[in-house]
């Protein structure tokens, strides 16, 4: 039984989101669960049972939720350290493939940087600590401290504060040193009182002229301890708030009076901030001296302190507490990057970094650490997805087409009834050029709202089914799956070609007649949703694969479509333009072509921010389009009302528009809740003019294509992200009219107005997506779970962007170089053991 092997399994898991991932041979849980079955015999008989009885829960594991499954890991995790401490197994030799380990465990001498700052981390732990550290650890040696030695046996930790640290996934001294943490409050500023400003975070020293710890009068639970300081440029008081029973005794309090005796020198540090008796400081940290020039000895005064990501249960104390015990292990991490890298690219070492992002001495010093390790964390995100191209471009296809031929030249002659435009061109040429080659085609392309993408699939599609294979195009929703069949179905029948939709609403008998079709090769060309992935989907001689908008589907269920033939050429789809850092960050191992040109004639949006004062006005604009015989679309962020939003719904709008505002007109109603039956008819009677305004959710993001719709007002338009105001604003503007995009909202925010100005001055999408990234994060502008962006411990794509691109340069050279990364094994390791937990590699075989 491989403990290493199975806490890293466990690991891996926390790090890829419960997920129950799929190995090679088992799936997480189940292969938790015939590990500990099979306990060692050398194992003693008590641990034993309780892993058998552990290994028992994850059979339910699949079953569980999110927080349930999280903790029963904890739990797993936690075990296995203290069944490590009690056997005798050795570890065994780890398969690099299949247990990846991460490279900083050989022992090596720390350079004088790093042992500063150790010593003077160190130096700054709580009295508790400090009083433990020269104790006997329970791993042996008397202070000695081992990357993978449990935090329990830790200075000034134990069993009861491992099981807190056990919260935060903190197991093992490794997992704390590598806890960074999520901000640093800069208490190094040390001023006069008379300097004092509002919002600043600092330090004054002063003589202690007052002191009283008494109870509140109005709440007996809560005790005050009020001081003042006086200083050469003035006087302030300061408070501190104690809420508790055992404070409320008189023996505390006098106490803390002792420990501050009228006239001592006293450091404070805290948040300035006014109260009614002048500016103090927000419930600030307190150190007596023996002198004004003292070095402050508390982990606190004067410093910048680390604030840590926490959870119910464990206070910022403990985990400041575990860290300082921790840096002693920091001399034992291995430097990865070879030495000319960190001078070429000015990069502090590893020790110096980890050491310095949870103490740093200045801020020059935090800036260096974050660096670093942000470096790190792009820089071996990026090697592993060039890795991953280069294993791509290392495959065989039999996929072999012509660039030209009878049936694509028969499209451009008489079917296609315009001109490509540069831009389409450009990227028709990439794909072609892929497409005659043996190496597997595995390309992005990128496009804005109305740019012709889908004629460039069409293109690619032909150029497959000319050469004797069919083409499978996959979209996320029923509505866009219909809009590329009813296009494809007009352009194949003047080539004379079939094609079939196969979606969830596909009745049986029409799906069982695709499945024989697609199976004999009758079928040339397949559109469908999720359908398509389905087992008793089987192709023929599947060439091609196109997925549009493809953020929207998970890695495996696109893997899985790709599985139905052998080696396809892929072309992936997105109508969400990204910026350059979240391209480089979701696609680093994809060509990606842009599309960054629209087609002549069409015209600009005109897009305007308008209040609920202006409704009227925009009702009469509803009714001027509608009597030029033009349509109106409306979208709602809700389908029903909610009780905690003032929102309005898109049932209750649909109703109010029919009834009270617009009686006169055809009012027709689209939301994700109807059946797909209620959507197609809801669609084709606004395509075909018998409705007037359509009001919707954002069901009509994509896929929806009606020229003659002019005007979208879309409601509560603070509560969309500008990409999706963006996409929603792409299903006008599609005719020779001019259209219009009114963004009503009623907020007052000032953050909300300049996010919606941007859609006013700008109508391109790159541009307008970044900005998105500014101001919500890429989380947000993707969706956090579905976006397949891995989760970094202190990477921002907003603010690092600088740090990524130089990243992906140091990751080209070094690919260049050396392909294999052999002459680099430490940096070799360090990637299969950051690439697994990022990208979420295969390891439980």
């Amino acid at each position: 039984m491989d403990l290493d092997r199975l806490q890293k399994a466990l690991q891996v898991e926390a790090d890829n989101g419960f997920n129950d991932m799929q190995g090679n041979q088992y799936r997480f849980s189940e292969f938790i669960c015939l590990s500990f079955g099979q306990p060692s015999p050398d194992i003693p008989r008590d641990r034993r049972q309780q892993l058998r009885d552990l290994g028992g829960k994850f059979a339910d594991y699949r079953h569980l939720g999110f927080a349930d499954r999280r903790n029963l890991l904890a739990e797993a995790r936690q075990l296995l350290s203290q069944t490590k401490k009690y056997s005798n197994t050795a570890p065994a030799t780890p398969i690099v493939a299949e247990t990846p380990t991460p490279a900083n465990t050989t022992k090596t001498t720390s350079k004088k940087t790093a042992k500063k700052v150790v010593a003077k981390a160190a130096t700054k732990a709580s009295s508790s600590a400090k009083a433990s550290s020269t104790g006997k650890s329970k791993g042996g040696a008397r202070g000695a401290i081992d990357l993978d030695q449990p935090v329990q046996y830790l200075p000034g930790i134990g069993p009861k504060s491992a099981d807190r640290l056990a919260k935060l996934n903190l197991f093992t001294v490794r997992d704390v040193l590598y806890y960074y943490p999520r901000d640093h409050i800069d208490y190094a500023k040390q001023v006069n009182i008379r300097e004092l400003t509002a919002g600043d975070s600092v330090t004054i020293v002063g003589q202690l002229k007052s002191c009283n710890c008494f109870t509140s009068p109005r709440n007996s639970k809560l005790t005050i301890f009020d001081l003042t300081l006086k200083d050469s440029s003035g006087q302030m008081r300061l408070s501190r708030f104690f809420m508790g029973a055992r404070f409320a005794s008189r023996g505390w309090q006098e106490n803390q009076k002792r420990q501050f005796p009228k006239g001592a020198t006293v450091a404070a540090s805290g948040l300035v901030k006014e109260s009614k008796y002048g500016m103090t400081l927000d419930n600030p940290e307190l150190e007596v001296l023996e002198s004004p020039d003292q070095d402050f000895e508390s982990s606190k005064i004067g410093k910048i302190v680390p604030i840590y990501p926490l959870t119910e249960g464990v206070p910022a104390d403990l985990v400041r507490r575990a860290v300082v015990a921790s840096l002693g292990a920091v001399e034992q991490l291995q430097e990865t990057l070879p030495g000319g890298l960190r001078q070429q690219y000015e990069l502090a070492e590893i020790r110096d970094a980890i050491a310095g992002i949870h103490f740093p001495d200045s801020g020059e010093v935090l800036a260096a650490s974050r660096k670093r390790l942000v470096f790190d964390e792009f820089f071996y995100l990026q090697l592993g997805l060039l890795n991953r191209r280069r294993q791509q471009q290392g495959g065989h296809t039999d996929v072999v087409l012509e660039p030209t031929g009878k049936l694509l030249s028969q499209f451009y002659d008489e079917v296609l009834p315009f001109t490509l435009t540069g831009a389409q061109q450009r990227v028709v040429t990439d794909i072609l050029s892929n497409l005659q080659t043996t190496i597997p085609m595995n390309r992005l392309v990128q496009g804005d709202v109305g740019s012709g993408k889908t004629v460039v699939a069409v293109i690619a599609l032909l150029a497959a089914i000319q050469a004797g294979y069919q083409g499978a195009l996959m979209a996320p929703t029923e509505v866009l799956a219909e809009q590329h069949y009813r296009k494809l179905v007009h352009w194949f029948n003047q080539l004379h070609l079939p094609v079939e939709l196969l979606t969830g609403s596909t009745k049986t008998a029409k799906r069982r007649e695709i499945h024989r079709s697609l199976q004999s090769g009758e079928l040339p060309l397949l559109v469908g949703t999720h359908a398509l992935i389905e087992d008793p989907v089987q192709f023929d001689r599947l060439g091609l694969v196109v997925i549009d908008e493809q953020h929207r589907f998970g890695v495996q269920q696109r893997a899985r479509l790709t599985q139905k033939g052998e080696n396809p050429h892929i072309l992936t789809m997105t109508a969400t333009p990204i910026p350059r850092t979240m391209a480089l960050t979701l696609h680093g191992d994809l060509d990606v072509s842009q599309i960054d040109e629209l087609p002549p004639g069409r015209k600009a949006i005109k897009t305007t921010i308008v209040t609920p004062k202006k409704r009227q006005e925009v009702y009469d604009m509803f009714r001027r389009e509608i009597a030029l015989g033009r349509q109106v679309y409306v979208v709602l962020p809700l389908v029903d009302e909610s009780e905690k939003l003032d929102l309005k719904s898109a049932i209750v709008a649909h109703q109010d528009f029919q009834t009270n505002v617009f009686p006169e007109y055809k009012v027709g109603l689209l939301h994700g809740k109807m059946t797909s039956a209620e959507k197609d008819a809801a669609i084709t009677a606004f395509r075909d003019n018998e409705t007037h305004i359509l009001v919707s959710t954002t069901v009509v993001e994509v896929g929806v294509d009606v020229p003659n719709a002019s005007v979208m007002m879309i409601e509560h338009a603070e509560r969309f992200g500008l990409s999706q105001l963006h996409q929603l604003r792409g299903r006008v503007g599609r005719g020779a009219a001019q259209s219009f995009c009114l963004l009503m909202t009623a907020s007052r925010s000032e953050t909300s107005m300049q996010r919606l100005k941007v859609l006013e001055q700008s109508q391109d999408g790159f541009f307008i997506s970044e900005m998105d990234l500014r101001f919500r994060g890429p989380g947000e502008v993707l969706g956090s779970r579905q976006s397949g962006l891995p989760d970094f411990a202190l990477a921002s794509l907003v603010e690092d962007q600088e740090v990524l691109e130089v990243a992906r340069d140091a990751a080209e050279k070094a690919m260049e170089k050396d392909p294999t990364l052999a002459k680099w094994p430490a940096m070799r390791a360090e990637l299969e053991y950051r690439y697994t937990r990022l990208l979420g590699g295969a390891i439980l075989t």
